[in-house]
């Protein structure tokens, strides 16, 4: 209700929170952060991840979400655009802030804790040494990429748990989304993507991507104009030839050909068609009859599922 939270326009004197001191005050920033922001919340509510009876402090589930902190672009913009959303009482959760110390060398252990503190961020930094496992098991010429993964999700399920949290909420955007659709298409078998919200295999724990709608080019820029102290990854960052990498720069070359590619093709993936695949457990073409069914050739609606 419009009384009870804050309006989107920008605050002015001291209503501003500490994790935007210093912002940019350029117009050009204002939309930038206000096209961040709205389309985080957009995600929230179309994928349905708050639950409407989560109320912080009361132990409902959902009241609290564990959000990944890595010291990337894409983490510090969930984090910025999550926390502004809590702090206009758009958001009833709270915020826990995770950084998974993965003990890589030369990593800036203090940054993080720094950055947190200042800005009056709760948080918690977890050192887990996943890169002397990672880079003893993984044979050279490998990618480190899934078991590096792997390690990390199940330290934080574990922070999750022992911090109360029901989610952990983690920094992926539009652009990951679509890569890892075509590495699956690719490479995979399989037309399947992260998904914006789901259930861990123990069912204890909601994994979210609130930043599903984010444009990577937007969060670039944002943690550019904020300034935040990026901590570079020594792990799959350090690797050339990924297939992710490929991946992205079929990707750029389309969006440089055709400005825009992108974006239709996100669109694509929340417009599926079941009866326009080739998948019988997602569409019952064999009880499919002349005279049984309307033509959905001309049809908007997505066909019920089997």
């Amino acid at each position: 209700m419009k009384d009870q939270t804050r309006e989107m326009s920008d605050p002015t004197g001291d209503e501003i929170h500490p994790l935007f001191t210093g912002a940019p005050q350029t117009t050009e920033f204002r939309k930038l952060r206000k096209r961040i922001v709205r389309q985080v919340r957009e995600a929230v509510e179309h994928y349905g991840m708050l639950v409407p009876d989560a109320t912080p402090g009361q132990g409902g589930r959902g009241a609290r979400w564990l959000v990944c902190l890595s010291g990337g672009k894409d983490s510090y913009t969930l984090l910025a655009a999550l926390t502004e959303l809590q702090w206009r009482g758009l958001l009833p959760v709270e915020i826990l802030a995770c950084n998974l110390d993965q003990g890589q060398p030369g990593f800036p252990a203090t940054v993080l804790p720094q950055f947190l503190t200042e800005r009056g961020v709760p948080h918690r930094i977890e050192y887990q040494d996943t890169y002397s496992v990672v880079t003893d098991k993984v044979p050279a010429g490998r990618t480190y990429c899934a078991l590096c993964s792997r390690l990390r999700r199940g330290h934080l399920y574990r922070v999750a748990r022992e911090e109360g949290c029901s989610a952990v909420v983690l920094g992926h955007h539009r652009d990951d989304i679509l890569e890892t659709f075509f590495m699956n298409l690719f490479h995979g078998g399989r037309l399947a993507t992260m998904p914006p919200k789901l259930l861990n295999d123990e069912g204890d724990l909601l994994v979210l991507r609130p930043l599903a709608h984010v444009a990577e080019a937007d969060c670039e820029r944002f943690a550019r104009a904020m300034r935040y102290p990026i901590i570079p990854c020594d792990l799959c960052g350090s690797q050339d030839g990924l297939q992710r990498q490929q991946v992205k720069a079929i990707l750029d070359g389309w969006e440089r050909n055709y400005p825009g590619r992108r974006q239709v093709m996100f669109r694509a993936l929340m417009n599926a068609r079941p009866s326009h695949l080739l998948d019988p457990k997602l569409f019952d073409f064999a009880g499919l009859m002349a005279g049984t069914e309307a033509d959905e050739e001309n049809s908007d609606e997505i066909p019920a599922l089997r």
